[in-house]
């Protein structure tokens, strides 16, 4: 029995190659898992359950026959693609968690979570990612004419990389007090994320026992998957 974790696909039309990879893995190791855990971004983008575009359209179809296989799929939002919706959930089977979301892995306790919520350094993103999960927000969002969804999203993209560039990788890390936090309010031996692109299995020291953060890799030159069976989590790297 083997449970998978990925986050950080961020698909896009213009990056086939992610996508080819990703389309081999669900036909391959996914199809012999017993659960697959998308952990955000998995698509750079994502506007609305309504945009039309065709790679889209490949990507949910595949999950979709996964799910109809048999293979149980769950997704949590990312900073990317916050605003998937139930239609999505419905079109391609998958259980849209929340973040963040405890399990019992094999006899552990585990907190899945993307991976931002941690970053609280960066606070003009923390308030950014306050605003951008409000219902409300959302919701007026939707409402927009879908050419203005795109446009909007592609500036915000243009922005986000443009922080990126100026901000200290320090800052725009998980910082060590939310993780202990979150582990000790959980009661958890393992807390498993991605967002940072930082693929680690990192010791957590939270007092009297030790607990372990698990870092997922993004896909943009290679696959990163977390494997966990009786065994325990073991953090993979993909070649493409």
């Amino acid at each position: 029995m083997t449970t998978l974790f990925i986050s950080d696909l961020h698909l896009e039309a213009e990056r086939p190659d992610i996508a080819s990879q990703f389309l081999k893995f669900l036909a391959s190791d996914a199809s012999e898992a017993d659960d697959l855990y998308i952990l955000g971004d998995l698509f750079e983008a994502w506007v609305g359950d309504d945009d039309p575009n065709t790679h889209y359209f490949t990507i949910k179809r595949a999950l979709r026959k996964l799910v109809d296989s048999g293979i149980p799929v769950y997704f949590m939002h990312g900073n990317r693609d916050f605003m998937i919706g139930r239609e999505f959930a419905n079109e391609t089977g998958v259980n849209i968690l929340k973040d963040p979301h405890r399990v019992t892995m094999y006899g552990r306790k585990a907190l899945l979570s993307h991976g931002d919520v941690l970053c609280i350094d960066d606070v003009q993103y923390q308030k950014i990612r306050k605003m951008t999960r409000d219902p409300a927000w959302q919701a007026t969002m939707r409402a927009k004419p879908l050419k203005d969804r795109l446009r909007m999203a592609e500036e915000a993209r243009r922005q986000s990389l443009e922080q990126t560039l100026n901000l200290s990788m320090h800052i725009m890390d998980v910082n060590q007090d939310a993780v202990v936090n979150v582990i000790r309010k959980y009661n958890v031996d393992v807390l498993l994320h991605g967002h940072t692109h930082r693929p680690a299995i990192h010791t957590v020291d939270i007092g009297r026992r030790k607990a372990q953060r698990i870092v997922l890799g993004d896909w943009h030159t290679q696959g990163s998957v977390v494997r966990w069976d009786s065994r325990g989590p073991k953090l993979e790297v993909l070649p493409r």
